[in-house]
């Protein structure tokens, strides 16, 4: 088990454990890890950026070795940006950062790119397979205009709801249902049942206020989206269009592979993000 660098305290006196990796005089790029992962999703990214970059990853709260907060209220998305926010100040004082995130990771950085906080920091925001929910929430009340692109996002999100459910999730996950459906969409290896049980609450805190009663914003840190092509969650019309209206400075970029690219193709994943990094930067 990789020993954290350090442990951050939050807002809310939650401790996340944090993972550094390379030179700190180099420019320093955060990576937020997804449902129901850990910071060790990151870790093909990791090793292909280190030597140009200081990587730093974290476990977000109820994952890995950081602490669960004791109450839904702890998981919504503005507590999580200030997590976010206590990490950066931690690991790049003084220093903006490029941020990229992964599934739940992406969703909750979408909320750091339009806080008047954190937007002055970021360099760049690369998101892969996590829309911003209220950029979802809006293309998906836009369902004359795609009738049949939202119809199946909708069918895809399915599982969504069965989260929302009181028991029976965490029943299925002790079961190891989860670890079997994400088997047949990706080579990964099996969750921590404790996390995937915590991260419900991802879920719970944020999808049906966020996707009923959406309020997108927009932001003027330049964005990059990658969407696999075989995603089973995210279509490539969601993650490339919904954020078109509020992102002046968007790049789209829809590429062969499933949900988890970033643990199967970490060297397409590290080209993308080179790429990206040094076009804003130049």
């Amino acid at each position: 088990m990789t020993t954290p660098t350090r442990h951050v305290l939050s807002t809310d006196g939650v401790s996340l454990a944090v993972y550094e990796t390379g030179d700190p005089e180099r420019p320093t790029v955060i990576a937020v890890h997804g449902y129901p992962d850990d910071h060790t999703v990151w870790d093909g990214l990791v090793g292909l950026l280190a030597d140009d970059f200081h990587v730093v990853t974290y476990d977000v709260r109820g994952a890995g070795g950081s602490e669960a907060p004791k109450r839904r209220e702890g998981y919504r998305i503005p507590q999580l940006v200030d997590d976010l926010a206590a990490v950066i100040d931690a690991t790049s004082p003084g220093q903006d950062v490029h941020l990229i995130g992964h599934d739940w990771g992406s969703v909750q950085s979408w909320g750091a790119v339009v806080d008047p906080r954190l937007e002055p920091r970021l360099l760049s925001f690369t998101s892969i397979s996590g829309p911003s929910l209220d950029y979802a929430g809006a293309w998906l009340r836009g369902i004359r205009r795609h009738p049949g692109a939202a119809l199946r996002q909708l069918a895809e999100s399915s599982y969504i709801g069965f989260f929302q459910l009181p028991a029976l999730p965490e029943a299925a996950i002790r079961a190891g249902l989860l670890d079997r459906l994400i088997a047949r969409t990706s080579g990964t290896a099996a969750r921590s049942e404790d996390d995937a049980v915590n991260g419900l609450e991802l879920y719970r805190a944020n999808f049906l206020n966020r996707m009923t009663r959406p309020d997108p914003r927009a932001t003027v840190v330049p964005v990059q989206v990658i969407a696999p092509s075989r995603d089973p969650y995210i279509s490539t019309r969601l993650a490339c269009e919904a954020p078109e209206p509020y992102v002046p400075d968007l790049r789209a970029q829809v590429v062969e592979g499933r949900h988890w690219v970033v643990a199967e193709q970490p060297e397409l994943v590290a080209d993308l993000f080179r790429g990206f990094v040094a076009d804003v930067t130049r």
